[in-house]
């Protein structure tokens, strides 16, 4: 796994969980209010977290922290993430991965071997609009099965969704609730902020 980054401490990724946030490199979407572009654009990695660093944290974390949340970038972009997500268990953790839904198989793979406790899943748009914040060509028939299988698997999930005004409006989001059918659904700030310094990061990357 290309590790790019760890938040020791958090009360608020995963419910009901004290938990560390651990972040993988590389991402196949280029959303254009990316919070963690140094995750997604390779020309800005910085050298990667080694796994024996992190899971000697975890072994002194034991009876402290009770889960991890595998963000990133994209997590299921790397073939390795069931072995990754199945070390952790072996350690007594809890798991959570946030993923973008676009690699359905590895999900179904994670969800059938019971690998993740909770699955968050981001709703980027209603499919009409999806590359427009993506900035990549999206296969909405990908994301409607990532869709359904968090629906039907029994594992604890959510559905989010960023509201950047500048690309969506009330309709887009009360379509997109109707589609999870209100359930599980959250609609977080757009920040102005991540915005501009992911656009300051694709100028970079342009140069």
């Amino acid at each position: 796994m290309k590790l790019g980054g760890m938040v020791k401490f958090t009360l608020i990724d995963f419910p009901g969980t004290p938990s560390a946030i651990v972040f993988t490199q590389g991402c196949n979407f280029r959303c254009r209010y990316c919070h963690n572009p140094e995750l997604v654009y390779p020309h800005l990695f910085t050298e990667p977290y080694t796994e024996e660093e992190f899971f000697a944290f975890l072994k002194r974390r034991q009876g402290t922290l009770e889960g991890v949340v595998v963000s990133g970038g994209e997590p299921t972009l790397h073939d390795d993430l069931p072995r990754f997500l199945a070390d952790i268990k072996a350690l007594g953790y809890k798991t959570k991965l946030d993923t973008n839904g676009s690699r359905p198989e590895m999900l179904e793979k994670l969800l059938s071997q019971k690998l993740v406790d909770f699955v968050a899943m981001d709703l980027k748009a209603p499919f009409e609009k999806y590359s427009l914040i993506t900035e990549v060509d999206t296969n909405a028939a990908v994301i409607k099965q990532s869709m359904k299988l968090l629906q039907e698997s029994g594992v604890a999930y959510e559905f989010r969704t960023t509201y950047d005004k500048e690309v969506l409006n009330d309709a887009d989001i009360a379509l997109l609730a109707n589609m999870v059918e209100g359930k599980n659904y959250k609609v977080q700030e757009c920040l102005p902020v991540a915005k501009e310094k992911a656009a300051l990061k694709v100028m970079h990357e342009e140069l």
